[in-house]
């Protein structure tokens, strides 16, 4: 979870692309889900002949899952992708959603998690490090389930490799701490800093191996932080 984030009382959907999601990362996506509220609408969509399926034909009725039958009518095509965009249109419509979770490293749903943002609501992408960026930007945020997997809430001695962190997210934090209220010695407030930085791009601490933004910006040669009154405020280093 990230700094400053509380677990709300919204009515959650996930949609989960069967065809294109691994079955091991549902745990860790209803809890992370949790943020919004509670999941009570979870459908599964593919086509269930497929032996590559079996993995997620043995959580439906474990963790209450509405399987969606989709057969492949033309071949190295298939229909789960309309399918699951109907059934998220059709949702949000209803204006009994407060949420959405989309488990898929597809490109495909990008216009639909737009489509909701749009709307108000969040949507959250749950995939892999191959999911193209346009998905990725396209929801209010993206977890790397297989980083998220290896979290570390609060690293001792020498901080762990940070994996994927590269020049743009640093470039990120950067912009955003130079737009933020900044004291006389250029320490902001890493709330701020966080706030700032999600409204331009969908990342996640914990798709960095860490459980919150604190962590991660502790690991980072390129930030100075220091704790004020409870509260953690960080500096660029020249």
């Amino acid at each position: 979870m990230a700094d400053g984030d509380r677990v709300q009382n919204g009515n959650i959907a996930l949609l989960i692309d069967a065809d294109n999601a691994s079955a091991g990362g549902l745990d860790q996506t209803l809890t992370i889900l949790a943020e919004l509220g509670t999941v009570n609408i979870r459908r599964a969509y593919g086509n269930w002949s497929k032996p590559g399926l079996k993995n997620w034909a043995a959580l439906v009725h474990n963790y209450a899952i509405e399987p969606h039958q989709q057969f492949d009518i033309t071949k190295g095509k298939n229909a789960t992708d309309m399918k699951m965009t109907i059934d998220a249109m059709d949702l949000l419509y209803s204006n009994r959603v407060d949420g959405f979770g989309i488990m898929s490293s597809d490109s495909d749903f990008m216009p639909i998690a737009m489509r909701i943002r749009q709307n108000g609501l969040p949507v959250y992408g749950f995939g892999t490090d191959r999911t193209p960026k346009g998905f990725r930007e396209a929801c209010t945020r993206f977890l790397d389930l297989d980083a998220a997997e290896h979290v570390v809430s609060e690293p001792d001695g020498p901080p762990p490799a940070v994996p994927g962190v590269g020049d743009d997210l640093v470039t990120l934090l950067s912009d955003a701490w130079k737009a933020s209220k900044r004291d006389e010695n250029g320490y902001a407030n890493l709330a701020e800093v966080g706030q700032r930085a999600s409204a331009r791009s969908s990342f996640d601490a914990r798709s960095y191996g860490f459980s919150r933004l604190s962590d991660l910006v502790k690991s980072l040669k390129q930030f100075q932080t220091e704790q004020r009154n409870g509260s953690l405020v960080i500096k660029r280093l020249r």
